[in-house]
């Protein structure tokens, strides 16, 4: 007589039962990231830059300070966003993408505003700091009113004022829910 391995065994004393149905799930899933290892967010954005002393002396002129965690970068924070610096040839290595090439690299940078007049204002900053107007504050074709600017590295800059997001007392940017 052949017998079956103990798990079939088993098995086969077992009553068959209709499967049952699990119960609908009364919590909605969490998102993909949420209290999980990726969280959704923006902490540091790194600049490349070729002149470290120069950028730092543009983006102070800016209003932004360093931390007191700078070195051979230097770190500025803003509202909860780090904004670091760091050589442009050594970030490329640390990427392991090459350093050289200009023009556009498919990012620019944002910083919203309460008013028309401040955006005129933070432009005329820039460039008594050092900047390159790109294009000059005007209505955008969003309904708002903009203009851009470029670090002394050739970062863009967009200054905006959009009349239909708000700003919180850190500056933040409320969106509607």
């Amino acid at each position: 007589m052949v017998r079956a391995p103990p798990i079939m065994a088993g098995m086969a004393a077992r009553k068959r039962t209709k499967p049952t149905k699990r119960p609908a799930r009364t919590t909605p899933r969490r998102p993909l990231g949420r209290g999980r290892s990726s969280e959704p967010r923006l902490t540091v954005v790194t600049l490349g830059v070729q002149n470290l002393a120069r950028s730092r002396t543009f983006y102070e002129a800016l209003g932004f300070r360093p931390s007191s965690s700078s070195n051979e970068s230097i770190v500025f924070v803003d509202a909860g966003v780090v904004l670091a610096l760091y050589r442009r040839k050594l970030l490329a290595d640390d990427a392991n993408i090459p350093s050289e090439g200009s023009g556009f690299g498919g990012v620019t940078l944002a910083r919203n505003v309460r008013s028309k007049a401040e955006v005129d204002a933070a432009l005329e900053v820039a460039k008594k700091a050092g900047a390159a107007v790109l294009k000059p504050a005007q209505e955008a074709f969003w309904g708002g009113y903009s203009g851009y600017f470029a670090d002394p590295d050739g970062h863009p800059w967009e200054v905006a004022y959009h009349p239909h997001w708000t700003l919180d007392a850190n500056g933040q940017v409320v969106l509607p829910k």
